[in-house]
């Protein structure tokens, strides 16, 4: 038993974000954050409008390339060049490899609309993996109907509701069996019954043990979903910890004021 904990210890993070540092222009949005998300760990980033969540999260995929920082999945990190204000991508098959193992889920659905919604779930693994189409349907139908909308296979994106697209969304990322999922506020452009409904399937996900890093401003659901929540505030690490740590032990005047705003809206 013993043995069996030190290779677990020595495993390395599936997601490691070392010192990183965005700008735009002259907003300096974040400032040297460093977190590291463990496999089957789900890690919240929960803060106000502008604290730097989402642009932290894009920097994990690149869909925004981080000023200075090191960023790395499952131990191999993302390789760029050049410095600030021309760093890029160093090396392209590199990152499309790395992102095929990335499942985002954005605050819009960004679906196609002249496909159906197996034809949106199949797309990434067909084009993307180059897998075999009978393999790669028969895993979209199961996750759809994982997500449950399987009797929406045939319908197009239009047809369907915000939380059922949502739901298309998050059947889409998982198709392409991701070592971890992404999702940035994937509720926020619902209302409360259609959240409900996109929130119970994050939770099944997360009970299945799946490796996720979720911003949300659903505090209850930070809490009952997480293993470790982070708090930014200003594009910097204010405080973090379990959930207890955060909600019921918190340390923070900053992280306070937030929490006692949150729970009056």
């Amino acid at each position: 038993m013993a043995q069996a904990t030190a290779v677990v210890a020595d495993k390395l993070p599936v997601v490691a974000i070392r010192d990183l540092h965005k700008s735009f222009g002259t907003l300096e949005v974040l400032k040297g954050i460093s977190f590291t998300a463990n496999e089957g760990e789900v890690v919240s980033l929960i803060g106000s409008s502008g604290s730097g969540k989402s642009t932290l999260l894009r920097c994990i995929n690149m869909l925004e390339i981080p000023d200075s920082g090191v960023v790395s999945i499952d131990g191999e990190e993302i390789k760029l060049r050049g410095t600030h204000p021309h760093r890029q991508i160093a090396d392209e098959q590199q990152i499309r490899r790395i992102r095929s193992e990335l499942g985002m889920v954005f605050q819009s659905f960004n679906l196609w609309a002249h496909l159906t919604i197996l034809e949106n779930v199949m797309e990434a693994p067909l084009i993307v993996q180059k897998r075999a189409r009978d393999e790669v349907e028969t895993e979209a139908r199961a996750m759809l109907d994982k997500v449950g909308i399987g009797a929406k296979a045939d319908a197009y994106p239009a047809q369907l509701s915000g939380g059922q697209q949502q739901r298309a969304a998050i059947a889409r990322a998982l198709c392409i069996n991701p070592r971890v999922m992404l999702f940035d506020e994937p509720t926020s452009a619902l209302d409360p019954e259609l959240e409900v409904e996109v929130l119970r399937v994050i939770k099944v996900l997360a009970d299945e043990g799946r490796t996720m890093v979720l911003v949300t401003h659903d505090m209850e659901f930070a809490r009952s979903v997480s293993d470790r929540v982070i708090f930014l505030h200003k594009g910097a690490i204010e405080e973090q910890g379990t959930p207890d740590e955060v909600f019921s032990a918190t340390k923070s005047a900053r992280l306070k004021q937030f929490l006692n705003a949150a729970n009056h809206d």
